[in-house]
């Protein structure tokens, strides 16, 4: 006689269960992330060209009260920088087409008033350079936001760089920081020469391009005198936390970093330079060496490039990267010190990390 089949209903439970995960992450990696963009500004309209090309995340909404929507297919179209939008922009039924894709758009002055749960938007980005502490950007937590991205560094916000921290990132976190454009060149490239040759300390000064806050003519400043000067005129030097804040996402380098800013009559494009003393000797050669295989590891390779041609700025226009090495342009004093050398698209390299980190966020979340 043969013995009676066991544990029938549990089985059948179990395979039950296991074909339920299975369907449930089949969701989950096939669903994007759904995306918010407050201020339709340089940053706002590069995420979403950034998001419009990698197809990694829906953008289904945006506010600014500032710009029309007639105004916004105008800007979103057409930009002197990057060039012709390579798509289709269009108006219609008061939305905002991309193609075939349809955002929902408001004009809210508060961000706690933007409904952002009525167009499904989870992940929001806030571009606004105004709502940049954690009190300020859990505004949209009001509307229904999941979770905000600040575009900016911020004061109080936990702040993570794309291949250095995104790790630590927790599911408990509402509200966070993508760190500065310079920040996110700087700190792969220094954790990188951590890891391997430790940095003792280190100055950075990053010659970057002008942006939106600077004059086109003379006028008055808020800040430091000169930062009023005409920007197509003038090298102005300029403070920038940038350095400081490599600190917040590398512990280990906490207080060995500051630096300056000069910014440039350049439209865009911009590019590091770090002077570190090492606490390891290296030549310059071993330094190169690391560097390239770092660049050319599955965590860096989009993150940190690495070059020996003869470049110029132009020539990383609308690059991705946050960082790219440039191996002919550093020098070497001894075997202690060093200048290092990396460029960086401070608009399209920068907004394609805001989009990497909501993927990462999204991908932790579920």
């Amino acid at each position: 006689m043969l013995p009676e089949p066991r544990h029938t209903i549990n089985s059948a439970a179990s395979v039950e269960a296991t074909l339920r995960s299975l369907f449930l992450f089949t969701l989950t990696m096939a669903a994007k992330p759904k995306v918010g963009i407050n201020g339709f500004g340089r940053i706002g309209r590069m995420v979403l060209r950034a998001a419009v090309a990698n197809n990694k995340v829906d953008v289904v909404a945006v506010n600014d009260p500032f710009i029309d929507l007639d105004y916004m297919v105008y800007m979103f179209k057409y930009d002197s920088t990057h060039g012709q939008f390579k798509g289709n922009v269009k108006t219609e039924g008061g939305k905002l087409f991309i193609d075939s894709h349809a955002i929902t758009v408001f004009a809210e002055m508060d961000g706690g008033n933007i409904n952002w749960r009525s167009a499904g938007a989870e992940y929001i980005v806030e571009s606004t350079g105004v709502y940049t502490t954690l009190d300020k950007a859990s505004a949209h937590l009001k509307g229904g936001a999941k979770k905000v991205i600040i575009s900016a560094p911020s004061a109080d916000a936990p702040m993570f760089v794309c291949g250095v921290n995104e790790d630590s990132y927790e599911p408990s976190m509402n509200v966070v920081s993508n760190a500065s454009c310079t920040t996110n060149c700087l700190a792969p490239l220094a954790k990188v020469i951590n890891d391997h040759f430790g940095i003792a300390e280190g100055l950075m000064t990053t010659v970057h391009s002008y942006t939106a806050t600077q004059k086109v003519v003379d006028g008055p400043s808020k800040k430091a005198w000169r930062d009023g000067r005409t920007a197509a005129q003038n090298i102005i030097p300029a403070s920038t936390g940038a350095a400081k804040a490599v600190g917040k996402v590398i512990p280990a380098l906490n207080g060995k970093l500051t630096g300056m800013a000069f910014r440039v009559p350049t439209p865009n494009v911009s590019v590091v330079d770090l002077t570190c003393r090492l606490e390891k000797p290296a030549s310059y050669d071993q330094i190169k060496a690391v560097v390239k295989a770092a660049s050319e590891s599955d965590k860096l390779r989009d993150i940190l490039h690495y070059t020996e041609d003869q470049v110029v700025s132009s020539d990383f226009n609308t690059c991705t990267a946050s960082s790219i090495f440039d191996a002919k342009a550093g020098i070497a004093l001894n075997s202690n010190f060093v200048k290092l050398v990396a460029w960086y698209d401070n608009e399209y390299g920068y907004s394609c990390r805001v989009v990497d980190l909501i993927c990462h966020m999204f991908k932790k979340d579920h």
